[in-house]
């Protein structure tokens, strides 16, 4: 077997410098087992801030680049045991197609913050430039990496709840109900501009509702039907909807999202309802998962590598004994995890991974563009439904 299959990948991170949260997040769970180290990085769209970042992730001044263009042109040029294999995008929505077609033509691999890009066109572009160039893209719904998540899935998939009669996914926040559009946030002030934001709290948390059914119901969705709203008395993009869908299989899906909501933190909750029993998981409590079914006593799943309720897909996906709590940087670092399975085949045999992966891929993130906009369609048409 090819040696290159066992060595850590080498990482390079595009933004996340400063005061940004996520950049540090991406950092922390691509290397939490072990498997990658950041060699590189392009921190900042501004050079100064970009270079000034670089000791906090830990990057040598030699290779910490003003800018993305600089960073994929100087690691091409480098010897191919030095120069990085992958890049992890952590930048504005607007910026994503631009970077990762860049990326992926320069011969690296790619994860991705969602969502994908901004517009259809630009992510149905992303997707012929993965299947020309044969890398991996990954993107970072990284719910989905949660165990408990990952164990409703094969539930559903095992045919525990029966068929699927309707799901319920929620996703609500308060934090935009004392944000003030004249002073300028320490982060993420460009959520607030629709030319590089796209959408508003549709794109943020919306997209990861609706990821996450899928995901878990492995469900096509048909059509949808939204109402999307700005209660914000200053800032001008969406911060609350509500969407039904009606799938493939005749179910019916409910989204309601929100960052309006006073005192909500990350309350983020999947409901599925089945002929033979149903699901709830909530982010804020994400070790447990009940089932529940008529006539009979409330089950609460734990987290547990070694319980036999577990399946196997769930149990790969835990890292610690039962009762010791995992959560979002665990989560995350599993969507790494099975994206750098991927990355290590295709450097030792040239795999090319198919439609279907465990990591949300790139034509995920074309779906949940299309997701955004058709959303977008619906809520500007007095929530007509949408063919999807």
């Amino acid at each position: 077997m090819n040696p290159e299959i066992h060595r850590k990948l080498r990482m390079g991170l595009i933004g996340g410098g400063g005061a940004a949260f996520i950049g540090k997040v991406h950092a922390l769970s691509a290397t939490l087992d072990n498997r990658a180290r950041l060699c590189a990085g392009a921190l900042s769209s501004d050079p100064q801030r970009a270079k000034e970042a670089a000791p906090m992730f830990g990057i040598h001044a030699n290779r910490a680049y003003q800018d993305f263009y600089e960073l994929l042109k100087s690691e091409s040029q480098l010897d191919e045991k030095q120069r990085i294999d992958f890049v992890s995008i952590a930048t504005p929505n607007h910026t994503h197609a631009e970077i990762a077609i860049a990326a992926l033509q320069a011969g690296f691999h790619v994860v991705c913050d969602k969502p994908m890009t901004n517009t259809v066109d630009e992510a149905r572009e992303l997707v012929k430039t993965v299947e020309q160039t044969g890398k991996v893209f990954a993107l970072t719904h990284n719910y989905t990496g949660y165990p408990m998540i990952r164990q409703a899935r094969e539930i559903i998939g095992a045919g525990e709840i029966g068929e699927i009669l309707a799901v319920r996914s929620s996703y609500m926040q308060g934090w935009l109900t004392l944000f003030d559009t004249t002073v300028t946030p320490p982060r993420g002030a460009w959520k607030s501009d629709p030319d590089k934001a796209g959408s508003g709290s549709l794109g943020d948390i919306g997209t990861h509702a609706y990821n996450l059914i899928r995901f878990v119901t492995g469900l096509t969705v048909n059509k949808l039907s939204a109402t999307t709203e700005s209660f914000h008395t200053t800032r001008p993009l969406d911060d609350y909807g509500i969407i039904q869908l009606k799938m493939e299989n005749g179910a019916l899906g409910l989204i309601n999202y929100s960052q309006m909501s006073h005192g909500r933190l990350n309350d983020f909750t999947l409901e599925v309802d089945g002929t033979k029993g149903s699901l709830q998981w909530q982010q804020e409590d994400p070790n447990q998962l009940v089932v529940r079914r008529q006539g009979a006593s409330t089950e609460i799943m734990h987290r547990h590598p070694g319980g036999e309720y577990m399946h196997e897909l769930a149990r790969l996906a835990t890292r610690i004994p039962a009762g010791h709590p995992e959560g979002f940087y665990e989560a995350f670092a599993n969507v790494y995890r099975a994206a750098f399975d991927d990355m290590a085949k295709n450097i030792a045999t040239g795999f090319q991974p198919g439609v279907h992966t465990l990591y949300p891929n790139v034509y995920d993130g074309l779906e949940g563009v299309r997701f955004i906009e058709r959303v977008q369609a619906s809520a500007k048409d007095s929530s007509a439904w949408q063919a999807f």
